[in-house]
């Protein structure tokens, strides 16, 4: 009768535990606790630092605190994007001729509207994944970022950002007052969308040759969107007939700045949720083990299963799987690409992960600069080796599947000298 009941309870525990839900709200319980853990991010690390009086922030005129808040986080002004869809947390204040403002690095993205009561601010956490801020527009002694644990997250961890705290990109067609026309769709927008889904809301400039996009669009009238002519949307280098310009820091809505971005925030994602989920994963083996009198660190196959479903999506992401290619050269206005490339880091024969191709695709060397993030170099140790070696893999040439079919032999050698002369802390196998 014992060796019956502890079946039934190893049946029962194993049945609940792979019925848990991955993540979902379970990322504000163990391990993550991501409500009350004191995040490690750019944005904790610069509040420390005006607490102490080694940096000061300082507003200017009308846009407050936004240019200093940029130069303490060596954030660009040439990635500004301009959004006028009402799609934000400040949507009131949103419209086609007072867009949002957004700019960013590898590990920040800072939001602005014209006589906006806060800076929006989304940070990259190793261990929270996406992290949000409000700074107050009023001037204060010692300005403070508040952060955000609630409304925030109303969007940024629904389905549609993975279930984590992350990022979404959306496309809308927009109306004269920057409402999105919902009934005629929403794009959820990454590396692997079709140009002609995207930017739709946003303003672009730059030169893209005969390929179409929904950028520079505004829908009049009982006019069905998707038979608009956009037209005169396509190849805008000049947004001074749409907008007040002088009311932004640059007069421009970077084509490749939108690209970067749009790859860059669902590669964070993708980070955030192998995170979670293999640290989740563990947690719950822990707990397996100990209702069990397993040895610790007995290795189940569930777990194992995990983490192998975050870490192949991330695989494919960093190698620009599926990626969307690009049918004409692309060629942006505000010096985003050079300041780009500028960062590295390069090998001896000058080659960086941030090279860009802008002919047929985003990278000269297709894997993702974010391989250098400390949200990929933190990953719990499994998930990590795990994409190492399948990494590893894939550029010996060993992976023949078709979701690395677009790397040719030379791609493959390329990234995997890149790599061994420039990530730190690579298994000894990389070097032989």
């Amino acid at each position: 009768m014992k060796c019956v009941r502890t079946g039934v309870m190893l049946l029962t525990f194993c049945y609940a535990l792979s019925t848990q839900p991955l993540i979902g709200d379970e990322f504000d319980h163990e391990p993550i606790n991501y409500s009350i853990t004191q995040p490690n991010d750019c944005i904790a690390r610069l509040q420390k630092r005006i607490d102490e009086g080694s940096a000061r922030l300082e507003a200017k005129g009308s846009q407050g605190y936004l240019a200093s808040v940029l130069r303490e986080l060596n954030v660009p002004v040439s990635s500004q994007m301009l959004v006028y869809s009402k799609t934000s947390l400040q949507r009131h204040r949103i419209a086609p001729d007072t867009p949002r403002a957004l700019y960013f690095n590898d590990d920040v993205y800072i939001g602005y509207c014209q006589n906006g009561d806060v800076l929006e601010v989304s940070a990259v956490d190793p261990q929270l994944g996406t992290t949000f801020y409000t700074l107050d527009q009023n001037v204060s002694d010692k300005p403070r970022f508040a952060r955000q644990t609630d409304s925030c997250l109303l969007c940024h961890s629904s389905t549609q950002a993975q279930n984590i705290p992350g990022h979404l990109v959306r496309s809308v067609y927009s109306d004269p007052a920057g409402f999105p026309i919902l009934s005629s769709g929403s794009f959820r927008i990454d590396q692997t969308s079709p140009i002609e889904k995207r930017w739709g809301g946003w303003y672009v400039t730059g030169e893209h040759g005969t390929q179409k996009h929904l950028g520079n669009l505004i829908v009049r009238g009982k006019q069905q969107p998707e038979e608009i002519d956009n037209s005169s949307g396509q190849n805008v280098t000049d947004l001074s007939q749409l907008l007040e310009v002088d009311a932004y820091l640059t007069g421009h809505s970077d084509i490749v700045a939108l690209m970067v971005f749009e790859h860059q925030t669902m590669a964070h994602n993708l980070l955030t949720r192998a995170n979670f989920v293999t640290r989740q994963a563990l947690h719950y083996e822990a707990t397996l083990n100990r209702e069990l009198k397993e040895a610790p660190g007995h290795r189940w196959a569930s777990t194992l299963s995990r983490i192998k479903s975050v870490g192949e999506p991330l695989v494919q992401y960093l190698l620009c799987s599926n990626e969307a290619p690009l049918k004409s050269a692309i060629q942006g206005t505000s010096g985003y690409a050079d300041e780009f490339m500028k960062a590295g880091p390069r090998d001896s024969r000058g080659r960086s992960l941030r090279d860009l191709d802008l002919k047929t695709r985003l990278f000269k060397y297709p894997c993702s600069y974010l391989i250098y993030s400390p949200s990929f170099e933190q990953l719990p140790t499994d998930v990590r080796e795990f994409v190492l070696d399948r990494l590893w893999n894939v550029l010996q040439g060993r992976e023949t599947s078709k979701e690395f079919a677009h790397l040719s032999q030379a791609d493959r050698t390329a990234i995997r000298e890149i790599l061994t002369e420039t990530l730190p802390n690579l298994p000894e196998y990389w070097h032989d």
